[in-house]
């Protein structure tokens, strides 16, 4: 018998509308340690998206591998597989490898390739033992995919989705024919997968490619025992299959998230597949709260609303205001910080919607910070030409700004290499 622990999304180092967070995720870290060693962990699986950004800060690294230190130290036996996200540099991620193999632990961020360019399968394959020594668990190790390190698939679909696919269906192969009795295949992969479900306006599950890359939940077929997915933050079960889920991030990435039950999956594996799957949620992390929780109001209604609020005592809360205007009003955002002053809020945005005839037009009265925080590339090129022509951008200028993406993250990665 073989028990993991799945999670993904930990995105150490986000600020929150400028707001630090390094409290709420060591809380969290702390949390998951303590779990771990209580429910006699064999495996910590993480799925991507290790850090928020893919040159984290110093003490963001220093929270990373003194966590990592901290449990092979606690639990003698357990090994720890983490694959690269989206948001994660993958040539930085695993660069310390030979130091992180000291501690049991195996990191994907990279797709390497053999003489003449073909898939090295046999790195992204992981053993994972019992604790009397035994291979229990061949762990498909793959990382968010980019363009290059998937095979090429000659189609009229979509190239990314079925190279994704054709990936995982050559690893399963190989697997499958090392696989002995009692053993169990377990699939990793950060990646976006179709019919999974993304909050309306939620812009912090960035898409890399204008949400081209959704993959089928045929990539994961019945010969493997689980799939450990990340990329997307609400934990779920992907087209309600039991054994494919995505743990969902372990705190709020937006106000988007404010209603997600955001913990980790245990899965315990006995005799070749997985005999129980259960969901741990992790304890509340700092409320997020909208004024109104509705739709907006106008300037008064909001100055009597927050007016009201109870003062809060320790950590503050996060608060967004969302306002109905007839015209700009420019000294709201003072009038609420002075309504705001003596109650311990944290007032991490304001949403303006501007009434102009039959329609609201929404406008955030955040810094610029929040657009690229929160915001892909794409989804910022899109915002600022319908801003100034008044449409929506072409989808072949939309394929044209994909293709050039793409192409400069590729270098990226190669660079780093």
């Amino acid at each position: 018998m073989i028990r993991i622990l799945h999670t993904a999304d930990w995105h150490l180092g986000q600020t929150f509308f400028g707001y630090d967070r390094t409290e709420e995720h060591e809380a969290f870290l702390d949390w998951l340690a303590g779990e771990i060693l209580r429910q006699e962990i064999d495996a910590l699986i993480i799925a991507g998206d290790v850090f928020d950004v893919s040159n984290p800060s110093s003490a963001s690294q220093s929270i990373y591998y003194r966590f990592i230190y901290r449990v092979t130290a606690e639990n003698p036996n357990l090994q720890i597989v983490i694959v690269a996200g989206n948001h994660d540099s993958a040539a930085r991620l695993e660069a310390p490898l030979p130091l992180l193999q000291a501690m049991r632990t195996e990191v994907r961020g990279v797709v390497r390739k053999l003489e003449g360019g073909a898939v090295d399968y046999d790195h992204l394959c992981v053993e994972l033992k019992n604790r009397q020594g035994e291979v229990e668990l061949l762990c498909m190790a793959v990382p968010f995919l980019r363009q290059g390190d998937y095979p090429v698939v000659q189609t009229e679909g979509n190239p990314y989705a079925e190279g994704v696919c054709e990936l995982y269906t050559q690893l399963l192969r190989r697997l499958w024919k090392r696989r002995k009795p009692n053993q169990a295949i377990l699939a990793i992969g950060h990646l976006q997968a179709t019919g999974s479900e993304i909050a309306e306006k939620d812009y912090s599950e960035r898409t890399v490619i204008g949400g081209l890359e959704c993959v089928s939940p045929e990539a994961f077929p019945e010969q493997i025992a689980y799939t450990a997915l990340g990329h997307i933050h609400k934990a779920q079960r992907v087209s309600g299959r039991e054994n494919v889920r995505y743990a969902g991030s372990p705190i709020p990435m937006s106000f988007a998230e404010k209603h997600y039950h955001h913990g980790v999956v245990m899965v315990t594996f006995d005799e070749g597949c997985a005999v129980d799957i259960r969901r741990i949620e992790c304890p509340k992390s700092i409320p997020l709260i909208s004024v109104p929780s509705g739709e907006p109001e106008l300037p008064e209604k909001i100055l009597e609303m927050l007016g009201g609020l109870p003062e809060t005592e320790g950590t503050a809360p996060y608060l967004e205001v969302k306002v109905l205007l007839e015209e700009p009003e420019p000294m709201l955002r003072q009038e609420i910080e002075d309504v705001l002053a003596d109650k311990n809020y944290r007032l991490a945005r304001i949403v303006s919607s501007y009434r102009t005839g039959a329609e609201n037009v929404e406008k955030e009265e955040t810094d610029w910070k929040k657009g690229l925080q929160e915001m892909s590339p794409l989804q910022i090129a899109q915002s600022a030409f319908e801003k100034i022509y008044q449409s929506e951008m072409p989808e072949d200028l939309v394929d044209l700004f994909q293709e050039a993406y793409l192409a400069a993250t590729r270098k990226e990665e190669e660079e780093e290499r």
